[in-house]
């Protein structure tokens, strides 16, 4: 039989009793009662039953106790198994990640789970889980997100030129409107109809939810337009899309600028906003996009945002059914100006 272990010399029955009352932490409560009784001159057995325990439980205890003090006697978190990844690993895997898998070389176009554990097998010859390897990528921040669209033919080069440019253009028109206050405002037009979408809910893992969903095919425009740093909307629904539906839009647009000010109006390339036969206010200039580039247009997701809380998952019974919808979504942006310069404000436009 080993000898036993003698306590620490410097505490006593009564200073470890007065620990355990005014601890938080139960097991560090039991223990200290445990070892008060071995100061006590009781024996390890008796104090293995105040514990609860068996005596190799106490010499335990005893060791951490001699080591640490009380604070040895609180559970910490058990270490784990040590990971397989190290950084050279790590690094290599976020570099697969980020550059995506070529289709005709790995054979997926998105990478799952199980096609990046049999990379680190072929790469690295390590075996891990794809749980593992799930929760390292969570752990490195990565999530697995929707892709945004983007045209095949967008030119970077050009998106790059027109945010670098884009200050200059409106300063040259200062001239023209010497002393007036300027506001950038972004127009787009979405179709809502009865072919409605469905967006994503919360439900039980490992279920399906559902979403009633239409195949009639009525539908109308949302014409709208925001000042991000104001926090202003002004909006139209309207039938079609045309240069006329256009122009009652400018109108509508010009009235929420300010008295004085003179609003920059950047929107994309569609025919109905180029048209040598659109009547543009006074007070409003238009800056068309780059072509192929929507993502520089923050109205892109207010549709998204207006789609997903409001108007999405739901069945239109008529055309009047969808104008009030529309209406209706449409009002509730206007009266949340936080929510459009949440959503709207770009460095590139606004700083």
């Amino acid at each position: 039989m080993r000898p036993g272990i003698e306590l620490h010399q410097n505490y006593d029955a009564a200073r470890l009793r007065a620990l355990a009352k005014a601890t938080r932490n139960a097991g560090q409560s039991r223990r200290l009662l445990a070892l008060a009784e071995i100061y006590d001159g009781g024996t390890r057995s008796k104090a293995a039953r105040v514990g609860g325990v068996g005596l190799q439980t106490v010499r335990d205890w005893v060791v951490r106790f001699n080591a640490h003090g009380p604070e040895g006697l609180i559970d910490g978190k058990a270490p784990g198994n040590v990971c397989k990844l190290s950084a050279r690993h790590r690094e290599a895997l976020l570099a697969l990640v980020e550059s995506g898998p070529i289709p005709a070389v790995h054979g997926v176009v998105r990478w799952r789970l199980r096609d990046l554990v049999q990379w680190l097998w072929d790469e690295f010859r390590i075996e891990v889980s794809e749980t593992t390897l799930g929760r390292e990528l969570r752990a490195l921040g990565y999530r697995k997100l929707s892709a945004r669209p983007r045209h095949h033919a967008k030119s970077e080069a050009a998106v790059a030129v027109f945010k670098k440019s884009f200050p200059r253009v409106w300063r040259k028109s200062q001239p023209a409107r010497p002393g007036k206050p300027l506001e950038i405002w972004f127009a787009d037009e979405a179709r809502i109809g009865q072919k409605n979408k469905i967006t994503r809910r919360w439900a039980r893992r490992g279920t399906r939810p559902s979403a009633p969903r239409d195949l009639r095919t009525a539908s109308t425009y949302i014409f709208g337009a925001i000042c991000p740093a104001l926090g202003k909307a002004a909006g139209l629904v309207l039938p079609r899309c045309t240069t006329e539906a256009m122009t009652l839009h400018l109108a509508e647009i010009a009235q929420a600028v300010a008295p004085g000010a003179h609003a920059l109006l950047l929107l994309d390339q569609a025919g109905w906003h180029v048209s040598r036969k659109l009547k543009v206010p006074s007070n409003i200039t238009l800056l068309p996009l780059p072509a192929k580039a929507p993502e520089l247009n923050p109205v892109e997701n207010i549709w998204q945002y207006l789609r997903e809380n409001w108007l999405s998952n739901r069945i239109f019974t008529s055309y009047p059914d969808i104008l009030d919808h529309c209406c209706a979504a449409w009002n509730k942006l206007v009266d949340q100006p936080w929510t459009i310069m949440s959503i709207g404000v770009r460095d590139w436009a606004n700083a």
